[in-house]
């Protein structure tokens, strides 16, 4: 077995190995509205640009020291881009982007990811050092991207409608205690399309019904009446 690694390692040593990257598609909802946190790329390529954060996966030699896995490496750049702790936000990845030319410096295929910030939580998000600013970005008022960052953002947005009806991410956006009108208000926000009240009700009695959610303490202020706040129960990433 030895001979054969060694072989092996000298076999594949004239071959170009591609670099490893993720990048993050990173959500919250603030006033109804669906946004995504961009950084503005310090150094070249793209300088002054602005792109969704991200970085290359820890490879160490490739032999004896194989690195990082993706899940890691996507949990160390969430942590590095949003300084939030990692509990504090969802991440599931929706897919790998590879097409050469996608980065003029070397051949690099990219992990997607996309994660979600609750409201409360994203004033406290932070951009990471090796970017000149970051921001939360409309989607209906995106700059254009570096790389092929629109394409993964598109993904990512599509992942989310798609994962709304048979998961509990709706409940990553909302605070803790929500009303009926909030949640509403995450599923379109996500869905770019405004949802039928009466109908959303129905579909929220069944959640109540099936013991998703529950009635929490209080009322929420509204402009007409207080409303009835609730709580997410049970495993929130479903």
């Amino acid at each position: 077995m030895d001979d054969f690694i060694a072989a092996y390692r000298e076999s594949v040593a004239r071959y170009a190995r591609p670099s490893l990257t993720v990048d993050l598609a990173i959500f919250t909802v603030l006033d109804s509205d669906l946004k995504v946190l961009l950084v503005e790329r310090a150094e070249p390529p793209f300088a002054g640009a602005w792109a969704l954060p991200g970085g290359f996966v820890r490879v160490g030699d490739a032999f004896d020291d194989q690195g990082e896995s993706l899940e890691d490496a996507a949990r160390r750049e969430l942590v590095e881009e949003t300084h939030l702790e990692l509990q504090h936000a969802w991440l599931e990845q929706v897919g790998a982007f590879g097409d050469p030319g996608r980065d003029p410096r070397m051949r690099i295929i990219s992990v997607a990811y996309t994660a979600l910030v609750r409201p409360t939580l994203a004033p406290l998000v932070r951009g990471g050092s090796d970017a000149a600013q970051a921001r939360w970005v409309s989607l209906t008022e995106l700059p254009d991207l570096a790389f092929d960052h629109a394409a993964i953002l598109e993904r990512a947005r599509k992942h989310l409608a798609g994962r709304l009806a048979d998961s509990g991410i709706a409940f990553e956006l909302v605070p803790e205690t929500f009303t009926v009108a909030e949640l509403r208000a995450v599923w379109t926000a996500i869905l770019g399309a405004d949802l039928d009240p009466g109908n959303f009700r129905r579909r929220f009695r069944r959640l109540v019904d099936d013991g998703v959610v529950e009635e929490a303490p209080g009322r929420r202020v509204t402009p007409t009446k207080p409303a009835a706040v609730w709580r997410f129960v049970g495993d929130r990433h479903g």
